[in-house]
């Protein structure tokens, strides 16, 4: 029985097959067709091929899944003080300020060196203006041939308190006008591993509960080591923020060249009251 009789069914199930002989002209037929069939795979596998090459950049095609992993990101420098959520960096004087609860980085603050305000505003109980309930200033102190910090903070005290809470640069008195003053707190302090000195007043507005302001002022120590002057304004009233803030502040200074400083020259010394 020949090889293309097997491969045909009978027309019904049972039915005798009937083997026929294959004429010459039939199988020449069979064998171009095959040969034609064979040369045309040929070609289409060659074209795929060609279009297949990575020198062709119009038919190579992106990495996919399934044959390009995935590359794991570079790794990650280490976090600066810029980026630390929980403090706050003075690059021109090489210190970081820890950002307390209800304190915020400075937005929309017209007044320069501002490092840090509490958070949200609120209309001012004298001449028309926004005020907030505390603000720290860090700038360095220029123009002076002082540098001893107990005189720079006794002389910048007065400045300190006018500027807060008498008139502001436009010559309003957003608190009314300062009517008086009294010293609550001086003396030697450690700020970032260095001997400074502070001074407090309590002072008395026309307008609205008053306030404290304090002026702060120790060696930097980057660059030159001049000294570095650090402002204080709290308001008074029950939606400022705790006076401990000044000193937990204060306590939290540290120099960028030393994060682990947590005293140093001076630690020993403590503000007086």
């Amino acid at each position: 029985m020949g090889r293309h009789g097997l491969d045909r069914a009978p027309a019904h199930p049972g039915a005798p097959t009937v083997p026929q002989a294959p004429s010459g002209g039939r199988t020449k037929a069979i064998a171009l067709t095959t040969a034609g069939a064979v040369l045309v795979a040929a070609v289409v596998t060659g074209a795929v091929l060609l279009g297949r090459d990575d020198g062709d950049p119009e038919t190579r095609s992106g990495p996919t899944a399934a044959t390009s992993a995935p590359q794991p990101p570079p790794s990650s420098p280490a976090p600066s003080f810029a980026e630390d959520p929980d403090t706050v960096e003075d690059q021109l004087n090489g210190i970081t300020f820890p950002l307390l609860d209800g304190w915020v980085r400075p937005e929309h603050v017209a007044q320069d060196d501002v490092v840090m305000t509490t958070d949200g505003t609120h209309d001012c109980p004298g001449d028309d203006g926004v005020c907030r309930h505390g603000l720290v200033i860090s700038r360095t102190v220029t123009g002076n041939d002082e540098t001893s910090p107990e005189l720079l903070a006794k002389e910048d005290i007065s400045d300190a308190a006018d500027a807060a809470f008498d008139k502001d640069a436009l010559g309003r008195r957003p608190y009314g006008g300062l009517e008086s003053h009294e010293v609550v707190k001086s003396g030697p302090v450690a700020v970032a591993g260095r001997a400074g000195y502070l001074v407090r007043w309590r002072v008395t507005t026309a307008d609205g509960p008053g306030g404290h302001v304090q002026s702060l002022v120790f060696p930097s120590s980057v660059g030159t080591e001049s000294p570095v002057l650090v402002r204080y304004v709290f308001e008074a009233g029950e939606d400022s923020p705790p006076l401990t803030d000044m000193d937990r502040i204060t306590n939290g200074i540290r120099s960028v060249t030393d994060t682990a400083s947590s005293g140093g020259v001076g630690s020993s010394i403590g503000p007086a009251d």
